[in-house]
């Protein structure tokens, strides 16, 4: 077992790694940026060292700095969380080159599922449905138009590296694939370093279903279900829950095909640790392989809840060279689980970031909630980051019990001085449309733009 493990990151990805390693008897370093220097995680971890300026090139994604801080603590092991270097293959070698254990694949295995391009080639490998697209990297607009043209449109043009809804754009017809394509690859340099983009078609009125997977170092590989991701902005996730409706009531036999499918992906890129396969899956229960996360994913507690694993001590363990001890078969769902971002925006000014001082933070609590934060009363939130500042988690013996619980949960969050995406949330989970649960990755946009408006504003 690790002695001493530093922590990457920040935020409440921080703070959820320090309590895992608590409950295993493993101290903590905690490193941070200047202005995070009254976050929870630095006040949790046994010790704690500041590795720079506020924003996150002088700071979190300094390999250097990270790397100095962890040989002066002395440390066995560094967990990357999500996000920043989590899926940096160079990363994860130069730790195994200090002889510093990486929570998380190896860079081998980061690198055969390095982008998603490189990915979509393995998934065709693994014998896993792909949409039609481009069989590479396009390199100019007459290609793009040209693969536009074999698989008709709407087509979706999507940056390569990277993730969060940047390099994305949906083309109708040969005007917004021409102005979409320099958008992308403009955007993607900016956000990855790497410009290139892929062809894809657009799947109308898409589910977005991820399968949760766990590989040890001994070739033992589970799966733990599935997460539905639909109710999404701009790319990104507000609200996840698990079982997928869609499958739950639809598609039931999707979960343990998607489950084969996101394994035998991971076998063939030598995967270990904790892991996420991406699908995009359609009204009529095709399923399409989106991308593989290399890393713990925001929305791991619904996959907690409702399987009793606990995927970040599980991170760990597999790190240390301990063998998985559940096998496919021990693996049980019971219940309900539904998640709710809590980001610092306003939901009511197109989810403008709403940084500052909290003033006032009241957490809810009873049978059934959970929530991990880093907030407090009198933190201030830098604006150099992720807007998301705290996860709320319900379980119930159903989706209709989990729901209750979430609406009760949702109406009891207070927090003043800054906006959050509360309110919009709770409009969410009084629409009609969800709590039939019936949606898709359009349902943001249809509810912001819609006859439904009206449920929003009366929440602003």
């Amino acid at each position: 077992m690790f002695e001493k493990v530093l922590v990457a990151n920040r935020g409440e990805i921080a703070v959820r790694i320090i309590r895992a390693c608590k409950e295993l008897n493993i101290r903590t370093v905690a490193v941070y940026s200047e202005p995070d220097a009254n976050s929870m995680h630095v006040q949790l971890a046994d010790e704690a060292i500041c590795i720079g300026k506020g924003p996150s090139a002088d700071s979190y994604l300094r390999i250097d700095r990270l790397i100095s801080a962890a040989e002066i603590t002395d440390v066995d092991a560094i967990h990357p969380g999500y996000g920043f270097l989590s899926e940096n293959a160079h990363f994860a070698d130069v730790c195994e080159s200090c002889n510093i254990r990486f929570i998380g694949p190896s860079s081998k295995a980061m690198n055969a599922l390095q982008d998603k391009q490189v990915s979509r080639s393995l998934a065709k490998k693994a014998g896993v449905p792909l949409p039609p697209g481009s069989d590479g990297i396009i390199e100019t607009e007459q290609e793009a138009l040209a693969v536009a043209k074999r698989i008709g449109y709407p087509v979706m043009i999507k940056a390569v590296a990277g993730g969060g809804g940047r390099g994305m754009r949906v083309a109708h017809n040969d005007i917004s694939m021409i102005k979409g394509f320099y958008t992308c690859r403009a955007e993607a340099e900016k956000a990855f370093g790497n410009s290139g983009v892929y062809i894809e078609k657009y799947i109308e009125n898409p589910h977005h279903i991820e399968i949760q997977i766990l590989a040890d170092t001994k070739g033992n590989i589970i799966h733990l279900g599935e997460r539905d991701c639909s109710i999404q902005r701009r790319h990104q996730k507000l609200i996840e829950e698990t079982p997928s409706p869609l499958i739950e009531n639809k598609f039931k036999g999707l979960r343990k095909t998607m489950g084969k499918a996101a394994i035998k992906i991971a076998e063939l890129a030598s995967y270990t640790n904790a892991g996420t396969v991406e699908f995009i899956v359609d009204e009529q229960g095709n399923y399409y392989f989106l991308e593989v996360n290399k890393r713990i994913q925001v929305e791991h507690p619904i996959t907690e809840e409702v399987t009793g694993v606990d995927l970040v001590r599980q991170q760990i363990l597999i790190a240390t060279g301990e063998q998985l001890r559940l096998s496919q078969s021990d693996v049980a769902f019971k219940g309900h689980a539904i998640e709710c971002r809590i980001n610092a925006e306003d939901p009511f000014d197109n989810f403008r970031p709403s940084p500052g001082r909290i003033e006032m933070c009241y957490t809810p609590g009873g049978k059934g909630v959970r929530v991990d934060s880093h907030v407090y009363a009198g933190y201030t939130i830098p604006p150099h980051y992720d807007s998301m500042i705290g996860k709320l988690i319900t379980y119930g013996k159903d989706r209709r019990e989990a729901m209750e619980r979430m609406n009760r949960a949702l109406s009891e969050y207070m927090i003043t001085g800054v906006k959050t995406t509360i309110p919009f949330e709770q409009a969410i989970l009084q629409d009609p449309n969800f709590r039939r649960g019936v949606y898709s990755t359009n349902f943001v946009e249809e509810l912001l733009t819609g006859g439904r408006r009206e449920l929003i504003e009366d929440k602003a």
